[in-house]
């Protein structure tokens, strides 16, 4: 048990200094969660199915492989609310 308001005092600052330490980390992860996985989902259907659509009759049988593209580019620059996108758009092709 605490024996003092001193050592209570100390205890408080001690996880004040935890949460400060830890804050950061937790809020670059919730960012990522949001543009990774949150934002894309936000996108209507209509908009994704119109995406889709527009790649099949550009590209025919490719157009899978094209929204695997631009996923792919979506990571390699690390962009991550695109690669959500255009995971959205593969699956769509893929449900045809």
């Amino acid at each position: 048990m605490l024996q003092t308001i001193g050592d209570f005092l100390l205890t408080l600052a001690g996880w004040a200094l935890v949460i400060l330490a830890i804050s950061p980390i937790a809020g670059a992860i919730g960012w990522e969660v949001w543009l990774g996985q949150i934002r894309p989902r936000r996108i209507p259907q209509s908009e994704i199915e119109a995406i889709a659509d527009e790649l099949v009759l550009r590209y025919g049988d490719r157009a899978e492989e094209i929204a695997l593209i631009n996923e792919d580019r979506a990571w390699r620059y690390s962009d991550s609310f695109e690669q959500g996108k255009w995971r959205r758009v593969r699956l769509r092709l893929e449900g045809k």
